[in-house]
């Protein structure tokens, strides 16, 4: 039975303003209600499978258990990776702990945030691939192209093992315009997906013998990881140690056992905001809209409001993208340069390229409402049984209004219950925090007032309780 490996990192950064660092692309609902994450589960409904195992940034761990609890999904396990080091480390990681029992699954590599539209036929290609790999090849799955594409890398396919999958002759760069239609033209090159399908054991012999560093840092991460429920967590200094490198160049283009089996399945990786307007239903001018969106002589174009009214007239190919802290205007063709606002938003230490205004915690979430000289004024959703943790400030002091639902105070030496329309007052150097003991989500309004209101004015009091 296959082993799905989903690899959840990354940062999106070229979907800017609506992915972040803190929250990329892949837990975010871009071309449908569900999340990307969500459908890159549900899209394996169609064959047997165990429980996928997924690895993720250890920064994005309770998104991702969030994520695959809301979608009722089943896991078997999730590793956390302290540090990036690309997908040869990561691939192998799940090797080892797929291994670990004597087992030796067959790994249905996946990265979650690609949008593949034609399920069926992505199906029909994995058990193309299956027959490969258990006869020990290293299968890849090669996209057929649509156009000539300079985003993507490509391969180049040998000769035909049978009418449905073919050996690797080579793997290409990204390639420049005119070489990509010659690419394109020949009909045997495919754009390199990212997803692979062979059995645990031959990728941990390849990567032996071709890149044994990897392997012996991975070794090292997997016999010293510790258990914390689903998640796998491994030591940062001994991961760090790994060197950073991908599949391909520490493996596929080594081995003499690649295999390329196509895919036609109106594929996507979604890498910029003009593909996700490509991948997008479009209105009879072409434009692609979600949210409160009005267009006036507007076309071919891709509109997205998060939290306002957005209305455009008179334009053509452009991208215009709001969120509840920015706003995104881009000509369709140079869409590819928002990570240089990305890198002018690090450059200058600001938040938005790391985080949303409504932030994500394992106990719920908040927001910022309004915010002046002396006050700071946010909203705070605390899930049903969840806590925050205990903590302090010395700068600050903090006003809770209930507007939903019930909450458990602990404020100094005190506990006492609140529900909708009472309040407290918190004052500075007070240990508090807030508990949601009721069956619906508890939400409140907190006000902070005071001459520093900065998030690192917190002094979080283990002994009071765990903190996040």
């Amino acid at each position: 039975m296959l082993l799905p490996v989903i690899m959840a990192g990354g940062s999106g950064s070229r979907l800017w303003p609506l992915s972040r660092t803190l929250y990329p692309k892949q837990f975010l609902a871009l071309t449908s209600n569900a999340t990307m994450l969500q459908e890159t589960v549900k899209r394996l409904d169609g064959i047997d499978h165990q429980a996928p195992l997924l690895i993720c940034n250890e920064e994005h761990r309770f998104i991702v258990a969030e994520q695959l609890r809301k979608g009722g999904m089943d896991n078997s396990g999730i590793i956390l990776e302290p540090v990036g080091r690309n997908t040869a480390p990561a691939i192998a990681l799940a090797a080892l702990k797929a291994v670990v029992n004597d087992e030796d699954p067959l790994l249905l590599v996946l990265a979650a945030d690609h949008v593949i539209q034609d399920t069926d036929a992505f199906l029909a290609s994995v058990q193309h691939a299956k027959a490969e790999a258990e006869k020990g090849k290293l299968v890849t799955f090669g996209i057929v192209p649509t156009h000539p594409e300079t985003g993507y890398g490509y391969i180049a396919r040998g000769d035909a093992i049978n009418n449905n999958a073919y050996y690797v002759n080579a793997f290409k760069e990204k390639p420049v315009l005119e070489l990509a239609k010659k690419y394109v033209n020949s009909g045997e090159y495919y754009w390199n997906s990212g997803m692979f399908l062979f059995k645990a054991s031959r990728y941990l012999a390849e990567l032996e013998k071709y890149s044994p560093d990897i392997l012996k840092a991975c070794q090292a991460a997997i016999n010293t990881a510790t258990q914390d429920l689903d998640f796998t967590r491994l030591d940062k200094d001994i991961f760090e140690c790994c060197p950073d490198d991908s599949i391909d160049y520490a493996v596929m283009e080594n081995t003499k056992d690649a295999v390329v089996v196509p895919m036609d399945a109106n594929w996507s990786d979604v890498g910029s905001w003009s593909a996700l307007w490509e991948v997008n239903e479009k209105d009879a001018s072409g434009n692609a809209t979600r949210g409160d969106v009005l267009v006036e002589n507007t076309s071919n174009s891709y509109i997205f409001s998060q939290n306002k009214l957005v209305a455009t007239v008179g334009v053509d190919d452009l991208i215009v993208v709001e969120t509840k802290d920015a706003v995104l205007v881009a000509h369709k063709d140079k869409v590819q340069d928002v990570k240089g606002i990305v890198g002018q938003l690090k450059q200058a230490s600001r938040y938005e390229y790391l985080q949303h205004r409504e932030v994500y915690r394992p106990w719920g979430t908040h927001d910022e409402i309004a915010e002046g000289d002396r006050f700071h004024v946010k909203h705070v959703m605390v899930k049903p049984g969840e806590r925050t943790a205990t903590q302090m400030h010395y700068h600050r002091a903090e006003h809770w209004v209930i507007v939903k639902g019930t909450a458990k105070v602990i404020n100094g030496d005190k506990s006492y219950l609140l529900s909708e329309n009472e309040s407290t007052y918190i004052p500075i150097g007070s240990p508090h925090s807030i508990a949601n003991p009721g069956q619906i989500p508890l939400e409140l309004i907190e006000v902070r007032s005071g001459a520093y209101l900065s998030e690192d004015d917190v002094v979080r009091l283990e002994d009071y309780g765990v903190g996040y």
